[in-house]
């Protein structure tokens, strides 16, 4: 593995940045766009934007965005509800949706992938399908898929033989047999008890469980401080505790619950092997904490001819093979510039 050469940020100092950015793009084009307190009042401020009377929308580059309008299943995308716009939203008027947030992964990837340069319409560009390792180029992105995960137990029909219940667990890309996870400014992968991951059909087939990655849990749960919030919906039994660095205090009680870490991960690539698919996660080069998270769930797969089709790719890496238009818009949105080779360390 090679070690990360960009400086370690964390998801509150990116999301900080991010919105930063926005609000000065904001101001000097002229956007619409609006400034969202967030669900507490200590959050900091975050920039939402809206489609405006010249066809624009701040959050989108011009051209993807273009792409976009013209698609539908692409445009129902952008109607995706922001889980905290109830309580949060800047405006009684505006009910903005997830990719109107300036920190919206979702938002980035599009940004990306419905871009011409990148899909012409048909097919991916050659740079991006080699990079990504997409053996068959002519592919249309499917954003939101759902491949329905496999438990262990059977839900029994009243006319039919028992069929097997799946999960909701929702994949960010579809590009044919390649499954992609996008995150940029998310606390962390989420972490769940134990009994949670044992639910599904085809863990030990993939993981070796007594290496998957576990914390002490020293706090009562409470929901993460993601940007994106909607994969918790459909799993109602999530544990979503925030875990804690380190060890517990002196004074922390004796036999304090054991949680797994990287519960979204584990369940993206069970839902790789249940369809016989790839899996790449997309996050910022920044991120350190993410890249560890994701190579210790990697560590745990025991399938080695499984684990040479899960990978992970930054922004950054994917930069170099895009456009240099789509370039110049990640860099002053997202502060994403193409990664440079250092060299092996």
């Amino acid at each position: 593995m090679t070690k990360p050469v960009t400086p370690s940020w964390s998801a509150s100092l990116l999301r900080r940045d991010l919105n930063a950015r926005a609000h000065h793009l904001a101001r000097t084009h002229n956007l619409l766009h609006d400034i969202s307190l967030g669900p507490k009042s200590e959050n900091d401020p975050a920039v939402v934007f809206g489609h405006d009377d010249q066809g624009r929308h701040g959050n989108f580059d011009p051209d993807s965005y273009a792409n976009i309008c013209a698609n539908p299943a692409w445009l129902r995308r952008l109607s995706k509800p922001h889980t905290a716009s109830r309580r949060s939203r800047a405006r009684k008027d505006w009910q903005w949706h997830e990719l109107d947030s300036a920190i919206s992964s979702d938002a980035l990837l599009m940004n990306i992938f419905c871009h011409p340069s990148v899909f012409n319409g048909g097919a991916l560009t050659p740079a991006v399908a080699n990079l990504l390792g997409v053996v068959d180029p002519f592919v249309t992105p499917r954003f939101g898929f759902t491949p329905g995960v496999p438990l262990k137990q059977l839900r029994k029909g009243r006319t039919r033989l028992p069929s097997e219940l799946t999960d909701q667990t929702e994949i960010d890309l579809q590009l044919n047999n390649l499954f992609l996870e996008a995150k940029l400014t998310e606390s962390n992968f989420q972490t769940a008890a134990p009994h949670l991951i044992e639910r599904y059909r085809d863990l030990e087939a993939v993981f070796d469980i007594t290496r998957l990655p576990k914390r002490t849990r020293n706090t009562q749960p409470v929901r993460p401080q993601i940007e994106d919030l909607s994969q918790l919906g459909p799993d109602s039994e999530v544990d979503a505790t925030i875990p804690i660095e380190g060890h517990p205090g002196p004074n922390a009680p004796k036999n304090l619950p054991t949680v797994v870490d990287g519960y979204q991960l584990i369940r993206n690539v069970l839902a790789a092997y249940a369809s016989d698919a790839s899996f790449c996660v997309l996050c910022d080069a920044r991120r350190h904490d993410l890249i560890e998270t994701w190579y210790a769930v990697l560590s745990a797969v025991h399938s080695l001819t499984f684990a040479t089709r899960l990978k992970l790719l930054t922004w950054q890496e994917l930069s170099t093979a895009l456009p240099e238009d789509l370039q110049q818009f990640l860099r002053t949105k997202y502060g994403i510039a193409p990664a440079v080779d250092h060299g092996a360390e």
